[in-house]
């Protein structure tokens, strides 16, 4: 499959690495083309890895991901172009926070609204999925770096045809084991709301690698 990715920081090119190795074709997007960690990237990744602006990965991707900061997520969206976007699936792994008063970040959508929202009714045909915001992005891609990957993730979207295309990628291709479906769209706010709690036992265990289990 042709997969593009919007943004070239950590999250986007450790996605991008694992796609590379499941046999996809992944083009690394930013601002712009010669952007230099999406060229070393896909230096280092190899035939099956391309970068270039927001547009092109768009424009290429049959499935997409939303690796931006939060604040900065419909802009690039905007620069990607709409028509590059109709009808697609998007993976928002992107979490609304807001370091401008330091540290640790409050977020600056909740409770009645997402991220995940936004995105959505201002792409209205873009199928959005939110999923794999609640990790570290290496867990995202390798969640047996916690418990042997006895875990749990969590997805939400308007469409069921890409949330089921979505499951099968998390499940076959990321390995995940426990995967929930809470719902429509509207879910990312409880999902994006669990960042807080997530940086500060990040503060508390000094290492990224944990994540909750819901127990039945």
């Amino acid at each position: 499959m042709k997969i593009g990715i919007l943004g070239t920081g950590i999250v986007g090119r450790t996605i991008g690495s694992k796609l590379v190795t499941l046999g996809h074709e992944v083009n690394l997007g930013s601002r712009t083309s010669d952007n230099e960690q999406g060229r070393a990237w896909a230096e280092q990744t190899g035939a099956r890895a391309a970068h270039g602006t927001f547009a092109d990965s768009a424009a290429f991707g049959q499935l997409l991901f939303n690796c931006t900061p939060g604040h900065a997520s419909l802009a690039v969206l905007a620069a990607a172009g709409r028509e590059n976007l109709r009808h697609k699936p998007l993976i928002d792994v992107a979490n609304p926070l807001d370091f401008s008063k330091g540290m640790p970040p409050t977020l600056f959508v909740g409770n009645d609204d997402s991220l995940g929202e936004q995105i959505q009714r201002a792409y209205p045909e873009l199928k959005v999925v939110k999923t794999l915001n609640t990790v570290n992005c290496e867990v995202m891609v390798d969640p047996n770096r916690v418990a042997a990957g006895d875990h749990t993730m969590f997805l939400c979207g308007n469409d069921s045809g890409a949330k089921a295309s979505v499951r099968e990628l998390l499940l076959g291709g990321f390995g995940w084991r426990d995967v929930i479906d809470l719902g429509d769209i509207s879910n990312a706010r409880a999902t994006e709301a669990l960042l807080p709690i997530w940086v500060r036992l990040y503060g508390a265990l000094k290492t990224a690698d944990f994540n909750v289990k819901v127990v039945r």
